[in-house]
């Protein structure tokens, strides 16, 4: 038993951690970018995903065959697996595209009008050729979009199926009367058993053993029919201010749901 231990725990120390490095964040394959710049955005990375509890990540290619969508996703999902928080830029020189992958938490905070925005803020950087700051808006508006929260009224609607599920956040303010409410019941409850009983500290104790009774039943629920509803959705207009609500459109990619968008440049 001691051998097998010493064998575990060998074993769990030299072997490797999947850890995301400063280097890991800007994968540049495409040599768009000076060192310098690298390790910059990757500091800004960092910042965020610790907000996220996830990874965000920049890739340049100028040597990608598939379309932008599915390679991002694909990137993504080897990175983080599915379902889990981060987003992707790509940088496709080849086919002179941009796609925003999205997963896990990312798609909420980044709704389809803040992607709108973020995109528009990429594609003309990367039309005037400063790449550095095509990165850095990205990284940027991601940030503020998480800053800001998730909009409230915000829902993901499956481009495929039409499904709408709606993101629901409790506000200050709710949270605050939802507080009151409770603890004027609580008073409300213990004045009412206080005054039927008579209660008197020190005085005064109830027979429970005597006086209580058990009465045990058995239940079961079984789920009988379920129903889902499903509406079309108008798309968002134009405006292309950060902070409203919306929806997120999302799409099934290996497994796991996905949302964000692309561009050409």
């Amino acid at each position: 038993m001691k051998k097998l231990l010493l064998l575990l725990g060998f074993l769990m120390l030299f072997t490797p951690l999947k850890v995301f490095a400063a280097s890991d964040t800007v994968d540049d394959q495409a040599n768009l970018l000076s060192p310098e710049e690298r390790t910059e955005l990757s500091k800004q990375a960092d910042a965020l995903n610790k907000e996220i509890k996830g990874e965000v990540f920049i890739l340049t290619t100028n040597t990608n065959s598939e379309k932008p969508r599915k390679f991002a996703d694909n990137q993504l999902r080897d990175r983080i697996g599915n379902d889990n928080n981060g987003a992707l830029l790509l940088l496709d020189m080849n086919q002179r595209k941009i796609h925003l992958s999205t997963s896990g938490n990312m798609i909420d905070y980044i709704t389809d009008k803040r992607r709108d925005k973020l995109l528009d803020d990429v594609e003309a950087a990367m039309r005037d050729g400063n790449y550095y700051q095509a990165a850095a808006d990205y990284l940027s508006n991601a940030n503020e979009f998480v800053a800001d929260g998730i909009p409230g009224g915000s829902y993901r609607i499956d481009e495929k199926t039409g499904k709408v599920t709606y993101y629901k956040s409790i506000t200050p303010i709710e949270f605050t009367i939802g507080l009151v409410v409770a603890a004027v019941a609580a008073i409300g409850f213990f004045i009412s058993v206080r005054l039927r009983y008579q209660l008197k500290t020190g005085t005064y104790r109830y027979p429970y053993r005597q006086n209580a009774q058990l009465d045990l039943t058995e239940r079961q629920d079984q789920l009988v029919n379920s129903f889902v509803t499903t509406r079309r959705i108008p798309k968002p207009s134009n405006n292309n201010g950060g902070g409203g609500g919306g929806g997120s459109t999302t799409h099934s990619s290996g497994g796991g749901t996905f949302g964000g968008g692309g561009r050409s440049f």
